[in-house]
């Protein structure tokens, strides 16, 4: 199946969310209202994309199109696309699985938009003490902050990330493992970037 752009996502889930909440399909100015765009015409290229892709019809009814999404179309409803986090790992170069979307079923993210959490591979055992292993993937809700506490993915330095438990004292971070074979990693706030949360975890059958 053709690869969807993020923009054809946002409305796809759009229209599958408003479906559900209203009993009906969203016009396009509804779209893109809710989506903060203001060409309605830009929403008709996306739906018109998506028709092509086989994930939704629109009917001519009335002088209008009303748009009815196939819910036989499997996972793609089911689920949710969601992007690797862009941060340095310290496996390089990725393997070919991880240069494409990651899906995940829809309830696995709850109410949270599927632009907002990212997919991160766990790089070493440092958080094994809380069954988070190397190789499990972590799920990330974007965010830039953390409380005490939170299981974070931060970049130290602009050169790696780890998932760590993230605590704040004055001008330095310190970022925990759970692992007591691991040291804590103790840096200048500066010089620590947050990149995102941990939400939920998968892991790969062996």
């Amino acid at each position: 199946m053709q690869t969807r752009t993020r923009r054809q996502r946002e409305v796809f889930d759009f229209i599958v969310r408003y479906i559900d909440n209203h009993g009906h399909e969203p016009s396009y100015q509804v779209i893109a209202r809710s989506l903060g765009l203001r060409s309605k015409a830009g929403i008709a290229k996306h739906v018109k994309s998506l028709e092509e892709q086989g994930l939704l019809t629109r009917r001519n009814e009335n002088g209008g199109f009303s748009i009815d999404i196939k819910r036989d179309s499997g996972i793609t409803v089911a689920g949710s696309e969601l992007h690797w986090l862009d941060v340095p790992l310290a496996a390089e170069p990725r393997e070919d699985w991880e240069l494409l979307p990651l899906v995940v079923p829809r309830f696995m993210i709850g109410h949270r938009s599927a632009d907002r959490v990212f997919a991160y591979r766990i790089a070493d055992n440092g958080m094994s003490g809380s069954n988070i292993c190397e190789g499990d993937i972590a799920l990330v809700e974007e965010r830039a902050f953390a409380r005490d506490g939170e299981w974070v993915v931060a970049v130290i330095r602009k050169k790696t990330s780890i998932l760590r438990e993230y605590y704040r004292d004055g001008p330095h971070v310190e970022l925990r493992p759970t692992n007591s074979d691991f040291v804590s990693v103790f840096e200048a706030a500066d010089k620590v970037d947050i990149r995102g949360v941990f939400r939920g975890l998968l892991r790969p059958i062996n």
